[in-house]
């Protein structure tokens, strides 16, 4: 693929390439499902991703990653990918949800989403509270700061909806369960996951979804690529980043130089200007179906590509003959 200065984050083509990288991730941690070895699915899915990054027609830089340049070979903040082309901000999630795919659970799914330079928060890994609900909503719905009662209630009304109609989907983890206990005593429904908040935010984004509104905290680069799919379909979103002492604080800040690093963050806080998005299943869950293998050489894999721009969302089925091609799908 050439490179041209008017190229943009948004050509279609780039759009292929970015679902071509997560299929090689899924390919690749799926022969992990189910045994137990989470950290060996997680390696594969980072190697597969990063050599179908080096096909990638990008000079692309990892702003959302997994850790540093000395905690390799995770693809670390920092890390330059791509084939060269206009320089991108990459955001990654080689596998999302190591327990899910280790235990053969849904929800598993590999994740990339893609911005012009400078257009995604850089976010250090630690916690952020999040708040997210759909497209076709009233404007500034959502106020990280109102209770949760005040936040449903205007949620169900939006909606045309009783608010035990109303679906709002948590981690469960302990330090949600008084954020559960109220949501519940509203007289909301809740549905709890054990792991991939990521999923749970786009799942409040789709018509033929369960979810009303997800709640609660998860990681903060999750955070950032949710911001980036949610984008893309229209949703609302807010966010703000959780410190544990003032090293955090401060490694905030530096990441993110003049801004104050707890203030409450809007979508375009964390992903700004045109914005892809890429995920393909790794077990089937409530948003894609998982890795199929059918013999020793052809699998079927499960994606969604959207696109900021034009609000497009596309499922895609792929078919893969290793007979024929190499498994990284290039």
């Amino acid at each position: 693929m050439p490179f041209s200065p008017k190229y943009k984050v948004t050509d279609r083509n780039l759009a292929l390439e970015l679902v071509r990288v997560t299929e090689a991730a899924a390919i690749s941690s799926s022969a992990w499902t189910g045994r137990g070895e989470k950290n060996e699915a997680d390696g594969a899915a980072v190697q597969a991703m990063r050599a179908a990054f080096d096909t990638v027609a990008i000079e692309g830089t990892v702003v959302i990653g997994e850790g540093e340049m000395d905690e390799a070979p995770m693809l670390y903040i920092g890390e330059k990918v791509g084939a060269g082309g206009p320089k991108m901000d990459i955001a990654v999630d080689p596998l999302e949800g190591t327990n899910l795919c280790a235990k053969d659970m849904p929800n598993a799914m590999t994740m990339v989403a893609l911005a012009e330079s400078g257009n995604f928060l850089h976010a250090p890994d630690i916690y952020m509270q999040k708040l997210v609900v759909g497209p076709n909503l009233p404007p500034d719905l959502i106020d990280i700061d109102a209770p949760i009662e005040t936040t449903l209630r205007d949620l169900a009304k939006a909606k045309g909806k009783d608010i035990s109609s109303i679906t709002m989907c948590a981690l469960d983890r302990e330090r949600h369960e008084e954020l559960i206990a109220r949501a519940r005593e509203a007289g909301a429904r809740v549905m709890l996951l054990t792991d991939g908040d990521v999923a749970a935010a786009i799942a409040a984004c789709m018509d033929e979804s369960r979810v009303d509104i997800y709640a609660g905290s998860g990681g903060a680069p999750e955070g950032v690529l949710a911001a980036a799919a949610v984008r893309c379909v229209g949703g609302q979103m807010q966010g703000r980043l959780m410190f544990e002492d003032e090293n955090q604080v401060e490694r905030a800040r530096s990441m993110d130089p003049g801004n104050d690093p707890t203030r409450k963050l809007g979508l375009h806080d964390m992903a700004r200007g045109d914005v892809l998005f890429s995920a393909t299943g790794v077990t089937t869950g409530t948003l894609l179906r998982g890795v199929r293998f059918y013999g020793p050489t052809v699998a079927r894999t499960h994606s969604i590509v959207m696109r900021s721009k034009s609000a497009t969302v596309r499922f895609i089925e792929g078919r893969h003959d290793f007979s024929t091609k190499t498994w990284a799908g290039h």
